[in-house]
């Protein structure tokens, strides 16, 4: 067996689940993390016995590191992500995979040239929670694929983080910081995306931190909190997607797809299990008729991770010589889609999507993260 080295940039707070996680897959070997402040990088490093810890060129110029796990800040991601490149190494950047289409584009193609992979998160979509209903949805449990509705509403992430000010900054708000999850979802089940229209407001343009050492700190709000996005398929379908930071009514994870023969209700597509049912039509109603309907509940198949499951695709793949599910390209075809709601939002007209992707592969039912498969 040959381990796959992988080196970390990024030791902030979503960290502890990709070193838990990567650090108990017998295919991947985690030698080094690197951070702007090398002590937090070498608490983490310490605290997941991993080997190396420094600045980013601990990983970048280890000569072992084969794959660079990317859990920078948003507008940092294309250009470790270049550096990472530009050092001879395949990436996997957490979502969004950038802020500028261009950029990714040609982050993508210079991965190309070198022969080296680009993945992106949200990995959720690699769940077994999400596969096993993608799997139902393709044996026609539902029929014919016809739309789909997904929510996400919150007060907002300055409840519970100790600094949120950049998930209300450019290139964050709900529709860059959750919409990842939900429309790489849709993208996975119906296909790419044709054109979208999408509303959006800001509640308040000033928001205060309210837990950790800054607690009390006003800052400032650049984007719209409450956006209402209507997507259309490039085979026909329609999704109609709510992304608040805004709502007291605090409910997450809603992703139902509707059917010419029923309806499913999915997992929430920001977690990797969770519930999938789907009911049948009623049929007739006659008179005195009780109107209900009967949940079938879908039986979940895989082994439950979470992140870093997608990197594990992505190097067994590479191996393997086959397209990795949660690639580069998906995470720029759902860019173009959230960056074109966001000019429809500022011109209140429909905005064509530039990108397309090819169909997004599934998951095996047999994939075991613990096995030793290189």
């Amino acid at each position: 067996m040959t381990r796959v080295g992988v080196g970390i940039i990024g030791a902030g707070v979503i960290s502890d689940t990709y070193l838990k996680n990567l650090t108990s897959f017998p295919d991947v070997e985690v030698l080094a993390v690197g951070d702007l402040l090398p002590d937090r990088a070498q608490k983490k490093a310490e605290e997941y016995g991993v080997p190396v810890h420094g600045d980013a060129s601990a990983v970048l110029d280890h000569p072992d590191v084969q794959v660079v796990v990317n859990l920078t800040i948003p507008a940092a991601h294309v250009e470790v992500s270049e550096a990472a490149i530009n050092a001879g190494k395949h990436v996997w950047t957490e979502k969004p995979v950038g802020l500028d289409l261009a950029d990714v584009s040609r982050i993508l193609a210079a991965g190309d040239a070198a022969g080296l992979r680009v993945g992106s998160a949200p990995d959720t979509i690699l769940g077994p929670g999400f596969q096993t209903a993608k799997r139902a949805i393709a044996e026609g449990v539902i029929g014919e694929p016809l739309f789909a509705q997904t929510a996400f509403q919150t007060q907002g992430p300055d409840l519970w983080h100790p600094d949120p000010a950049f998930l209300f900054s450019t290139g964050a708000g709900p529709l860059l910081d959750m919409g990842p999850y939900y429309i790489s979802g849709l993208v996975s089940l119906l296909g790419p995306v044709a054109r979208v229209f999408a509303a959006g407001l800001r509640a308040r343009d000033e928001r205060t931190v309210h837990l950790g050492p800054i607690a009390g700190t006003n800052f400032a709000v650049e984007v719209p909190t409450t956006v209402q996005l209507t997507t259309v398929f490039e085979a026909g379908q329609q999704a109609q997607s709510l992304l608040s930071f805004d709502s007291a009514l605090e409910r997450h994870g809603i992703f139902e797809v509707h059917g010419t023969e029923g309806t499913i209700v999915l997992p929430d597509p920001n977690q990797f299990e969770g519930r999938i049912a789907y009911v049948k039509p009623l049929g007739v109603l006659r008179d005195g008729a009780k109107f209900e309907q009967e949940w079938i509940d879908v039986p979940q198949q895989g082994a439950v991770v979470g992140r870093g499951l997608g990197l594990l695709d992505m190097v067994r793949a590479i191996a393997e010589d086959r397209p990795h599910v949660a690639s580069g390209r998906l995470g720029l075809h759902v860019l173009d889609v959230m960056l074109s709601a966001e000019q429809s939002v500022e011109s209140g007209q429909s905005v064509e999507i530039e990108t397309t992707v090819a169909p997004v592969p599934s998951v095996p039912t047999d994939f075991d993260p613990f096995a030793a498969t290189l």
